[in-house]
């Protein structure tokens, strides 16, 4: 068996996201369906994917790995790409399929996802040429409060109050970037970068919302980190159309570390859980003998018009 990475990008706007399901178009039922027939392989390949996108939702960089018989791939060696675009549509590319280095996982090998979300305040509507990856805001926005607002969310925080909570996962998320910036040559265009060493559910979108509507002037600058100190699920939040998101970026590290950072990844996430050790650690140094017991236990969017 041969593990290959596979680099795609696609519009989501026909996609029911990029998961499999029963009677859905999806990307990763359209990818597999595509490898099965050039590879002749029955039941198809099975494809793990760096970030698993919702429906709508666009990628330009995304990154997925399979595991397929050596025989199967020297057959075709160095051909994939060519003969996958004859076999997938066109809302659907893979660029590039090469060997996998050895302890690579497209999912859990990964230091950070970059998504940029792309919004419009023109007055008058969206360039209709880009109504299907640019969000229309009919209100003026202010990025210098947006930006103001968006320092005080980066770092490593529980974001439970913009993601929908999955049972049994950490909403635990280090936000390593978020910005806004115009485009240089539409002065109504304007883009969130936001990177993350992960997502949790509806992150993205959630926190796009939240500071629209401090752009506009309907919330303060700290409402959004208010918010998040709260730690729960707030209904003032509106969590942005997919359309205006796309992924752009999985970055990894270098091949040695590839397969520590897997192992590193798949750990349970604690909030700040270096700080907490440390704490526990002084706090029990400066105890008195007798007071040093057991060890103690561880632990849609509703319109901007």
């Amino acid at each position: 068996m041969v593990r290959l990475r596979l680099d795609i990008s696609y519009d989501g706007s026909d996609f029911a996201g990029w998961a499999r399901q029963p009677n859905q178009r999806t990307v990763q039922g359209v990818i597999e369906d595509a490898l099965a027939r050039m590879l002749r392989l029955d039941p198809p390949p099975m494809l793990t994917v760096a970030g698993r996108t919702d429906a709508g939702v666009h990628a330009q960089g995304q990154v997925a790995h399979l595991v397929v018989p050596v025989a199967a791939y020297s057959a075709i060696n160095g051909t994939m790409p060519r003969r996958l675009a004859g076999l997938l549509p066109p809302d659907v590319r893979v660029w590039r399929v090469s060997v996998a280095p050895e302890g690579f996982d497209a999912r859990f090998s990964a230091l950070s996802r970059r998504y940029v979300y792309r919004v419009c305040d023109n007055p008058f509507g969206v360039e209709p040429l880009r109504r299907h990856d640019v969000l229309w805001h009919p209100r003026p926005l202010n990025l210098d409060r947006m930006n103001a607002a968006a320092r005080l969310l980066v770092g490593e925080n529980d974001f439970a109050a913009y993601c929908r909570k999955r049972e049994g996962a950490t909403t635990i998320r280090e936000l390593l970037r978020y910005e806004w910036t115009r485009d240089d040559r539409d002065p109504y265009l304007a883009f969130a970068t936001v990177q993350a060493d992960a997502f949790c559910h509806s992150m993205v979108r959630a926190l796009v919302g939240a500071l629209l509507m401090v752009g506009d002037g309907r919330r303060d600058i700290e409402w959004p980190a208010e918010v998040l100190a709260a730690r729960v699920r707030d209904s003032g939040v509106n969590v942005a159309p997919a359309h205006g998101l796309s992924l752009e970026e999985i970055r990894y590290p270098d091949d040695d570390s590839l397969a520590k950072r897997a192992q590193e990844t798949r750990r349970v996430r604690t909030l700040n859980a270096a700080a907490a050790v440390q704490a526990a650690a002084e706090a029990a140094a400066r105890a008195e003998p007798e007071e040093l017991g057991e060890t103690p236990e561880n632990a849609a969017w509703r319109g901007a018009s």
